[in-house]
């Protein structure tokens, strides 16, 4: 397996007790017990799973939380003692995939981790037309030219990508590319779309891919420039 979890957990004899369960599962674990260098720590490791505490030093869990959905769909367990808190995280407000409350069993742990893992592993690298999307890196590329987009631009791109020629309403793309849930306007997905419409435009200059259907919403597809939109 050897997959990279990290444990975010300022209490030392539960986070060793929980590493060493997730190490005899066959991962490869490492431990912050501060909540200050996890953002940072993620960018640069990409760990396969996090399991973040709720209550941590120099930073709370929910704003670790969100910066991280900010650029990344790795899965996030949050392991919380706050009662008050579970109709949040219970919610997906946050963008976590799971939570387990605290006095837990570090078997029950594994079994999380493991059922996770199974439900948000990525689609391998998609190739169609002149692009190359890699859920991983949250890159796409053409022509040997690369771009990164957010999480929410790639979620967007891959979900119009995934079905070229389909159109896509408005709603249809917040259920997608927004998995905490939240409710947002149609302008925010427009803006996205906007985002999204520059960055390919940059990357494969002199194609239309992504086009607007008047009053339905949006689809993927490589034509000629010179064609006109409905």
């Amino acid at each position: 397996m050897n997959e990279r979890l990290l444990i975010v957990e300022d209490e030392e004899k539960l986070a060793r007790l929980l590493a060493d369960y997730l190490k005899a599962a066959g991962f490869d674990v490492q431990r912050l017990s501060d909540g200050r260098g996890v953002v940072e720590w993620v960018r640069q490791q990409g760990p396969a799973l996090i399991l973040l505490d709720l209550m941590l030093p120099g930073r709370d869990g929910l704003e670790i939380c969100r910066e991280i959905r900010a650029f990344s769909r790795v899965p996030i367990i949050m392991t919380t003692a706050r009662v008050e808190e579970i109709d949040r995280l219970l919610g997906l407000e946050l963008g976590a995939d799971d939570y387990i409350c605290k006095p837990y069993s570090p078997r029950e742990v594994v079994a999380r981790v493991k059922a996770v893992l199974r439900r948000t592993v990525p689609p391998p690298p998609a190739t169609r037309g002149s692009l190359r999307l890699d859920p991983d890196s949250l890159r796409v590329s053409a022509g040997g030219q690369e771009l990164e987009l957010t999480a929410v631009e790639f979620a967007l791109l891959q979900t119009l990508y995934a079905a070229p020629g389909r159109i896509f309403s408005r709603d249809r793309l917040m259920d997608r590319i927004y998995l905490d849930h939240r409710v947002v306007s149609d302008r925010t997905i427009d803006s996205h779309v906007k985002k999204l419409r520059r960055k390919l435009a940059e990357l494969a200059p002199g194609r239309d891919l992504v086009h607007s259907v008047y009053g339905v919403g949006y689809r993927y597809e490589e034509r000629d420039p010179a064609d006109p939109d409905e």
